[in-house]
Order: C-alpha cells, then structure tokens, then sequence
C-alpha cells in the first residue's frame, strides 16, 4: 500500500477488506490456483507385556506412544503448481501440529512447542529441454522407500531403513525428467538435516575450530516400466546417494557431529496378479571417524521386503519384513546410530478398510526381536533382565490408526 492508503486504513476511514478487494488483480489470481490439503493423524496403541520404557526406537514410535491414545500429527499444505510450459512458479509449504512436529525437528530455534515447518521451497520451472523444476528452500529428502507421511505408507510404523535415512533438507534440488520414464535429481544442501537454516563446519583437529562450511551433495535417480511390458509396466525402481555433515543422531535426537554417506535402491513391482504388489529396499550408512566430537566409524544396513493385496476396492493388506545390523568400529564412541541394537527383526502386518469417504482406518500389528543379545533387550525393565532370554528380547505392538485426509 502506499502512504496515502496506509494513513486512511489507519483512521478507519477505509477497511483492509477493502484494499483486498481492489487490489484484486493479482491477489485472486494466486489464490485461485493454491490449494489446500492435509490430514489429522491419530492412534492409539498397546504394547504388550512389560517394558514399555525400551521399546524399539523407530522412527515417531517409541515409549511416548505405548499403552494409550496419540494424536501423532496435524498437516496443512499450501500448494500452487508451476505452469508447465515455459517459465512457470509456483511454491509449496507443509506445516504440521502436534508430537510427531517436534520429534522431525525442523525448527531453527530448536524449540518444538508443537509445531513445524516440514517443507518450504519455491517452485521455479526453466524451459530447457523437457524442463528443469529446482525446488529453492525446504524439501523433503530424495531416498527412501517410506515418507513422513504414514498416511500414504503401506504400514502405520515406519521400518528401520526410514529410521536411519535423513528427512528434510535446506537447499536447491534440480529434478529433469529424461523421459516419460526416467527422472533424475541433484541437490546441494547446508546440511543432512533436519534443523531448517543449519550450518556444519570441517574441523581441522581442534574441537570448535570453524574453517569451511561443509555442504550436503545428493544425487537420485528414478526409472518406470513403460506400457510395452505388459504387467510389469507401471513398476518402479529408484536409488540415491547422499554425503554431507550429519549434526542430529536420527535415532536418539541428540547432538552428533559426523560426516556421513546415506545409498538407497528400492522399488515396487507389479505382478500378474493385479491385486498384488511387491516391494523391497535396501538402505546403506557409512559413518566417518570424528574424534573431536567423540564419533567413531560405524556401519549401518536395513533391507526390507514390502507386500501389499488389494482384496476388494475398500479392503486392502500389507506386510513388511526387515532385518536392520549394524557395525561399531569401537564402542566407546558414539555415532548417529546410537540407540539402536546391532541386529534386529522385525516383522509388521496390516489390514486397512476403509469404511468412511476421506478415511483411512487400520489395524497393525508389529513384532521386534533384539536379535544381538547385548545392552537392555527389548521388553526387560532393566539391563539385568537380558540375561533371561526369551520374550525379553520381543516387542509385539497392536495399534489402530484413524486418519481423515482433504
């Protein structure tokens, strides 16, 4: 507004409902074309037996959510698309409410309070080629065969390979599309994530001693069966790297500092039983020395197998098998995979019907085995308790999951 419109809107002689309306121009035009969607997540969950303070920590699981009623999480998405041909902008932002905001720790302030930014970023499309789109701000991470968004996963919990891939990023991605069947993407970030606007510095051997910042570097590619193979076509397949300076263990949310190496491929395969899906992903992580934080080396592997069957068109089944080791080079440091066991199994069935329009409805069950026979096993009260074997060393969870989705 200018000055004269400001002193008027000021002494009440004009209303800013006012400005908005002649100012139409350009503001109905945005708003016209943003949209809005989301979700409201919400469970409830018994784990059975004792134990609960060591349950498996998998990602927005653990001890918080045992034996009781949850509300995980609140999404609101502001979205508009760029313009497809030529030099098209658009922008999106996921804001998100609630326990599972604090646990993703986005906020540059490192104060939860219940809310979070997930993603940020303008959306600008260059016409080279087929089209470059470059996300410029807060985006989702390229790997990974799960999301943040349980709603959209085959099951509630998410696996192990999730727990230890980074979430969000602040940066420039690049995507191309090579094809109508090949898409690649490269980024830069500050850095693994998640804290928006976080700095990481190399050390040249003294604790605190900054030189240059250090980036995050990632790369993706993604490949889709074309129409010519039959039922096959439609499957997908898709694998990343990503190195850059870790801040944030993704498993206990503590500080530590460590460069680190994210490789994933995984993938979905259709059958030649319409109603049966296939999937599978492996997650690798190599954590590199850094004596001035008190990190030492350390390996980590998920794989996981994916099963989905669609019975009728409300009625739907899911099953996900993984095994999740990992490989300390010496224990008396740390590393950002502290908190988890050096084997686990894990075995999650899922049944979901889908009784009301815009509602997701469905039962899980999830069963964890400590498979390494040190530290406090799952399901003992105390360290002593692991010398007992047997069930002490399972976690078996029920949970029921209600969400709505516009």
């Amino acid at each position: 507004m200018n000055l004269w419109t400001k002193g008027l809107v000021a002494m009440g002689t004009i209303s800013m409902a006012s400005v908005a309306l002649a100012d139409n121009g350009s503001a109905v035009a945005v708003l016209s074309s943003t949209t809005l969607s989301g979700y409201v997540d919400t469970s409830a969950q018994w784990n059975l037996g004792t134990g609960d303070a060591n349950a498996p920590r998998y990602a927005f699981g653990g001890a918080s959510k045992a034996d009781g009623f949850n509300l995980n999480v609140v999404k609101l998405t502001l979205e508009k698309t760029p313009d497809p041909e030529g030099w098209g902008a658009g922008y999106k932002v996921d804001m998100l409410f609630g326990p599972d905001a604090n646990t993703l720790a986005t906020q540059s302030t490192g104060v939860g309070a219940d809310f979070g930014i997930k993603q940020a970023y303008v959306d600008l499309r260059v016409p080279v080629g087929n089209g470059v789109d470059f996300k410029v701000g807060v985006w989702d991470t390229i790997i990974g065969y799960e999301s943040f968004e349980s709603v959209n996963d085959p099951n509630f919990t998410r696996s192990y390979g999730y727990t230890i891939e980074p979430t969000t990023h602040t940066g420039v991605l690049g995507t191309y599309r090579f094809c109508d069947y090949a898409t690649g993407s490269l980024g830069v970030a500050n850095t693994f994530g998640p804290a928006i606007n976080a700095r990481e510095f190399s050390l040249t051997g003294a604790p605190n001693f900054q030189t240059e910042q250090y980036k995050t570097w990632m790369g993706a590619i993604a490949l889709t069966a074309p129409k010519q193979m039959g039922w096959f076509s439609g499957s997908t397949v898709n694998g990343g790297v990503i190195n850059g300076f870790n801040v944030r263990s993704p498993v206990t949310q503590g500080t530590a500092h460590a460069d680190q190496t994210s490789i994933y491929i995984g993938g979905t395969m259709n059958t030649p039983i319409e109603a049966l899906k296939i999937g599978a992903a492996y997650d690798y992580v190599w954590v590199d020395t850094e004596h001035q934080y008190g990190v030492h080396a350390a390996r980590a592997n998920a794989a996981g197998i994916y099963v989905a069957y669609q019975v009728t068109d409300k009625f739907s089944l899911h099953a996900r098998s993984e095994y999740f080791w990992q490989t300390k080079h010496n224990s008396a440091f740390g590393s950002p995979l502290d908190g988890l066991p050096s084997k686990v199994f894990g075995e999650t069935l899922t049944a979901e019907y889908d009784l009301w329009k815009n509602v997701l409805s469905r039962v899980e069950f999830r069963w964890d085995h400590q498979a390494d026979g040190t530290g406090r096993a799952y399901g003992a009260i105390n360290p002593a308790d692991t010398i007992l074997g047997g069930s002490l060393r399972n976690s078996y969870e029920l949970i029921g999951n209600i969400a709505y989705k516009f």
